[in-house]
């Protein structure tokens, strides 16, 4: 079966759909994404390849669905750390997290350390939505993400990605061919 794609307006429909038409919440969105996310890494990573997933969250959606995708992966026995250096401040994303640290998952501060520790990633800094230049600190991040032989997978798109036209030209991300 060939793969299908949302654009970046239809997925930001459907999305809206289902939460007014299909009465789901935030959360039970987020819940899917990561278990879909999880059950991904699960099939193209299994254990037996490495346990350690270093999972690097942006601030928005697309974090959260890695926060989820954490701990689902946590369940299926492997090892995941977070990088997230831009926490989410409203309170879905401090009660992901705080699932995570009940859980003691380790919360990296150091990206290129928490590398070094890693099996695999699982990018979840910027997803369909993203538009616009990368801020401090997320063009090391995915300069790091561009340069690694580590297997990644990331979540909508890679990083820095337009979704309807790819990497950028040119600066972070340019090069990221996950």
């Amino acid at each position: 079966m060939a793969a299908k794609y949302l654009s970046a307006a239809n997925a930001a429909a459907l999305d809206k759909d289902l939460m007014s038409l299909g009465a789901f919440s935030l959360d039970q969105l987020m819940e899917l994404a990561g278990l879909s996310v999880s059950q991904v890494v699960y099939k193209v990573h299994p254990p037996s390849k490495g346990r350690r997933i270093l999972v690097a969250c942006g601030p928005g959606n697309n974090g959260g669905d890695g926060l989820v995708a954490a701990r689902h992966l946590w369940h299926y026995g492997y090892k995941p750390t977070i990088y997230y250096p831009k926490q989410g401040k409203n309170e879905l994303y401090q009660r992901l997290s705080t699932q995570l640290r009940n859980l003691s998952i380790p919360f990296a501060d150091d990206f290129s350390e928490a590398l070094k520790e890693s099996d695999h990633i699982v990018d979840a800094i910027f997803g369909f939505s993203f538009s616009g230049s990368i801020r401090d600190p997320f063009p090391s991040i995915i300069h790091a993400l561009e340069t690694t032989s580590l297997p990644i997978t990331s979540i909508d798109a890679p990083s820095s990605w337009d979704i309807a036209h790819g990497p950028p030209s040119s600066g972070p991300g340019a090069n990221f061919m996950p």
